[in-house]
Parts: structure tokens; sequence; C-alpha cells
């Protein structure tokens, strides 16, 4: 037994190891957004597209950190998703509010039709909306309702885009961390995220690992409709990352700008789909601006952590972060028992056993595997250390990430118990 255990606990030291010399630096959290004046002029057309199901409370705040932007060539699409809450007539009195009302087109969400998910719905209804606009946007801003950006943001993603000739343009925005449970357990989710996706494998051209967060996604136009448009992503509800992989896959065709007549890309689709969209908005065209040439895609991406862009959703209690988890974990693991399995034994092996092997260490006088397991625990709390300090959170936080992992590990076994019932992917309402 003694063996087996040292065996075990030597098991766990020797993945920590891989995981922090071999597995793209993730838990350094050092990919950030930099401060870079735009390259090229004229300006690109943006518009941003705002999926909206009740979120009236946020608004008055997220709004209008949209409509404040330095980014003078901005369009705001906001796709009212069935709200109850008076969603559409807030955010029209929140652009009004600032004289901004002519940048601001709310659409009426259209019923949701069997195969997609209701924010995917409703982009794409966004988009398609967007492409009557004159001109017709260079960049789509894909952003969610709850996100605070602040005045520069959409400066600097637009010049990264440009300076670095991306196709996408994507940041991990900094969620709330006010609540005890938020404070517990939303930097760790940063955490997992960061070691699943390594953001720079995912900025690597030459690495097939893609990713994206979908809070605030900066594409360009033609990436989005050589990959088809959004209607290849409709049943996906891990969206963002699968969009992320979708535009990375360009680079591998080596082929140019997709045909503007296919797909949901096309401009003549979207101005029949978005024209009674858009007089039950009380849209208006911009004004014709000068167009930078068509981009042929490259299948360059970038993925970044920021300090500015807030999430204001809030996560009050353990129940709403469990049911957040749950909404999608299973999905990645492409809903199979056997990586399932794999995954309950891989965390416990990867995250309890340390601490675990410490304490049994210590009670039966085995000095070596309580040394190599408090060692394992020692990196592991240093490895988190650097998200922690990005969510200014207490630094001995980071000798509970073996707790924490438990939790995340039931929120992972929930999440397939909810898919066998039938009751998996439930968001705002609805059941996917």
């Amino acid at each position: 037994m003694v063996e087996i255990g040292l065996g075990i606990t030597g098991l766990s030291l020797l993945i920590w190891l891989v995981l922090l010399f071999g597995r793209g630096q993730f838990w350094r959290s050092d990919q950030f957004l930099d401060p870079l004046p735009i390259p090229h002029s004229p300006l690109p057309s943006i518009c941003a597209i705002i999926p909206a199901r009740n979120e009236a409370d946020l608004l008055p705040v997220t709004l209008r950190s949209l409509l404040t932007q330095t980014y003078s060539n901005l369009q705001i699409v906001l796709v009212d998703d069935h709200s109850t809450d008076g969603t559409a007539d807030i955010a029209r009195q929140t652009a009004q509010a600032l004289g901004q009302a002519s940048r601001l087109h709310v659409v009426a969400a259209e019923p949701l039709p069997s195969g997609w998910t209701g924010k995917l719905w409703a982009m794409e209804q966004g988009i398609r909306f967007a492409q009557t606009l004159n001109p017709e946007p260079d960049f789509f801003w894909l952003t969610d309702a709850d996100i605070e950006h602040p005045p520069e943001n959409l400066e600097h993603l637009v010049a990264k885009a440009q300076s670095d000739d991306l196709d996408l343009v994507s940041l991990m925005v900094l969620l709330r961390c006010k609540s005890l449970w938020e404070t517990l357990l939303i930097p760790a989710f940063v955490f997992f995220f960061q070691k699943l996706y390594p953001f720079r494998w995912a900025n690597n051209p030459k690495r097939k690992l893609a990713a994206a967060a979908g809070g605030c996604i900066l594409i360009r136009r033609d990436a989005l409709t050589q990959i088809g448009g959004l209607q290849i992503l409709r049943q996906a509800l891990i969206d963002d990352c699968s969009l992320a992989q979708a535009v990375k896959g360009l680079g591998s065709r080596g082929s140019g700008v997709g045909s503007r007549e296919s797909g949901v890309g096309s401009r003549e689709s979207g101005i029949r789909e978005g024209g009674k969209a858009g007089e039950a908005g009380g849209a208006t065209s911009s004004p014709h601006t000068p167009h930078p040439m068509p981009h042929s895609p490259s299948g360059k991406i970038w993925l970044g952590l920021t300090r500015q862009t807030h999430s204001l959703r809030p996560y009050p209690s353990l129940k709403t972060i469990w049911d957040m988890v749950a909404r999608t974990a299973y999905t990645q693991l492409y809903y199979s028992p056997l990586l399932l399995l794999g995954t309950l034994v891989g965390m416990t092996v990867i995250y309890l056993v340390p601490p675990l092997s410490t304490i049994a260490g210590l009670i039966t006088g085995n000095w070596a595997i309580a040394l190599i397991g408090f060692a394992t625990w020692l990196l592991m709390a240093i490895a988190y250390l650097p998200t922690l300090q990005l969510y200014s959170c207490p630094p001995l936080l980071a000798f509970a990430l073996p707790a924490i992992a438990s939790l995340y590990t039931l929120m992972t076994l929930d999440s397939a118990l909810r898919h066998w019932r039938g009751k998996g992917g439930a968001w705002k309402g609805r059941v996917y």
C-alpha cells in the first residue's frame, strides 16, 4: 500500500511539472491587450451586436459604455430576445439620454427556430440586420449585455486586429468577484479555462488549438462569411470556442475571401431578413464613409485577459455559479461517459492527491509521501497565484484550490446527470 501511495503521489507531482512547463505557460496569466494606435485610415466600420434577454437592470451601465466609446465609426445593434422587463425601452432611453439615439438600432427577435440556441439566434438576427447598414461593417463586435467596456476598448481591439492581421480578437473579461462564493470560485473558473485553452497556444498560428471568450469578440466580416456564418454554430452551447476554431481553420485553407452571395454572410440575404427587423427597431442607416479594401482572411486569432473590461453579471450564491458551470461542463467532454470518468479520475489525482498525501504522510510518519505531496500542493498554489492576483484575491486562497477543484468536479458530474435527464443547457428560461 505504501508503494501504491508513493506512486500515485509521484504521478501527481509529475503531472503538475508537465502542466507548469509543458502546457503553454497557461498559469502565468500574462496575455494582455496592449494599447496600440490604429495603423490604417480610414477607420474600419464596426457594428456591435448585443443579444439581450431581460437585461433592463444592467443596460443603463453596459450600453452606456458602448455608446461612449472613443472609436467613432461604430453602430450598435441590440437584439431584444423576447424580454419581459422592458429591455428595449431601457436601451432606447439610455441612448436618447446620451444623445446617441442614431447609433443604436433595436431589433425585436423573431421566434426561436428549431436547431438554434437563443443567444446565437439573437446574434444571427443582429448580424443580418447589420448587413443592411451603410456602410456594411468591416468588423462585428460580439459582446454581451452584462459587459461594461472602458472607453478605449474598441479602439484597442481594432488596433490589435489591424496591426497583427488578425481575423478575430477576443478578451476574457474580468468576471464579477465580490461575494464570498464569487471570491472562492470565479478565479478558479478562469484558471481552469486557461488550462484547457492555453492562451499562448490559441494565439499561435502554428497550433491547432483555438479559443475565444464570448463576452468580447471582434471578428472580421469577411472571415465570418468565409466560415459560413453563425449558422455553423447554431447548436453549439460553447459557441465562442467553436467560432474561434472555425476562424483559425481558415489559416489552413489558404483561400481568399469567400463568396458574399453564400451562407448567412450574404448581404442580399441580410437585407431580406433584416428589413422587417429594421422596421421593428426603427433603425436608420449611417452615412456612407470610405471603406477599406476587402481583406483576405488569414485565420489568425488572439485571446487575452483584461483588467478594465468587466462583467456585471452577479453570482451571489453557490447555486448560481453551480448552474453556470453545469450548463456546459459536460459539453466540454463531448457528452462522453468515458471522458467524464477520465475527468473524475484526473481531477482526483491532480488536485486531491497532493493535500491528502500530505495529511496521510504526516499521520503515518511516511515523510517521503508527505514531502512529495506538500511539494506538489505548493506547486499548485504557486501556479494559481497569478490568477488570484488578477482578481485581487487573498494569496492564501491558493492553498484552497484542491477543495475548489472538488466542487467543480461535482458540478461537472451534475452537468452529465442533467444531460442524461434531458435538463442540460438551461439558461434564462430555456433548456437546450
